[in-house]
């Protein structure tokens, strides 16, 4: 049986929408960090992930990335994925 290709669309509370695909992958949600650096810019993180718990594992490692990273402060947020037509 061949597996059917398809994008999968996030659209995030601001109105920014992400296409994935097409893509065979089970993939269900997309995760978003926006992080605030010291110097006032901004730099944008994200990824999709196979399920809700594995998605806000990402929010723990973030709150990591602050020490590491040196971040002044991020937001970080999660939203479900829906199939798109092709």
């Amino acid at each position: 049986m061949k597996t059917k290709r398809r994008f999968l669309t996030a659209t995030m509370p601001d109105g920014y929408v992400k296409t994935i695909g097409p893509t065979t992958d089970s993939f269900t949600h997309y995760w978003r960090i926006v992080a605030v650096l010291q110097n006032g810019k901004t730099e944008v993180f994200w990824g999709h992930t196979r399920s809700l718990a594995e998605a806000r594992k990402k929010r723990a490692a973030a709150g990591d990335a602050v020490k590491l990273r040196g971040w002044k402060s991020f937001a970080f947020e999660i939203v479900e994925l829906t199939e798109t037509p092709a």
